[in-house]
């Protein structure tokens, strides 16, 4: 086993609360860029997240999905009311909601990626501010580069706007991944080649299951990240995954 030493953290959910960004990013890209002739853009919308929204946000994987989230909530006729209703089938509710507009996932993630960019080339303070970091993780981050643990950020954002947002809040991790580096798991096998990986916090429960049951990473310890973006089911049956409260990240510091 290498003796360097590395600690995964996700990133919405787990180190930043993104909530407000999503959706203001995933609006603007439906205002500016998605032509759709379902949605009419009230100036209104930008000022409140609603709770629809945010009730919906712990079954999205992907950022795409945020853009055809808001699409449908925003949606002229027929927006989603019942929210139940849509997560219980939130896979496959996506997949046709794609299959009858025509769209396809990735031009939506490149959409979202524009509309990000283009808040940030026009009030990068503002964009970057939609953004309320957990200092506790901060502050464990830091804890763990003392001890000469590094910190490795996995995230379905793109690097790019991962890398500005940890630069504005002043963490340095030494490895960043963005949806671009492929899926998690993947990129969590690879650094169990030349790191002993210490632990990794995510807020998708689904992620951990999948570390967990691959061979290769199974021996990693799993944290389920308690102040995330998790739904009610989350916290039971976790079997191998220990669900991790704020402030109990400074016990983690400890290893």
């Amino acid at each position: 086993m290498s003796t360097q030493k590395i600690f995964l953290f996700d990133f919405d959910g787990v180190i930043v609360d993104g909530m407000y960004e999503y959706w203001h990013s995933s609006l603007l890209a439906c205002e500016k860029y998605l032509n759709s002739p379902y949605i009419s853009v009230d100036q209104k919308l930008y000022k409140r997240v609603p709770n629809t929204f945010k009730e919906i946000r712990p079954w999205v994987k992907y950022g795409w999905e945020m853009i055809l989230i808001v699409h449908e909530l925003i949606k002229t006729e027929n927006p989603i009311i019942n929210k139940d209703d849509f997560i219980n089938n939130y896979h496959q509710n996506c997949q046709k909601i794609l299959k009858d507009n025509s769209w396809i996932s990735e031009d939506l993630q490149k959409i979202l990626d524009k509309s990000r960019k283009y808040q940030i080339e026009k009030d990068f303070e503002t964009w970057v501010n939609l953004h309320n970091p957990f200092f506790e993780v901060i502050n464990c981050i830091e804890e763990l580069k003392k001890r000469e643990v590094k910190a490795g950020i996995i995230t379905t954002k793109g690097k790019i706007f991962a890398e500005k947002i940890l630069k504005q809040f002043n963490i340095y991790p030494e490895f960043i991944f963005g949806y671009e580096s492929g899926t998690k798991i993947k990129i969590a096998e690879k650094l169990t080649q030349n790191y002993e990986i210490l632990g990794f916090i995510e807020d998708r429960k689904k992620t951990l299951i999948d570390i967990k049951e691959n061979a290769e990473t199974s021996h990693i310890p799993c944290y389920l990240a308690d102040w995330g973006y998790l739904k009610e089911s989350d916290r039971y049956n976790l079997n191998e995954i220990k669900l991790l409260k704020l402030k109990n990240l400074e016990n983690l510091v400890a290893i």
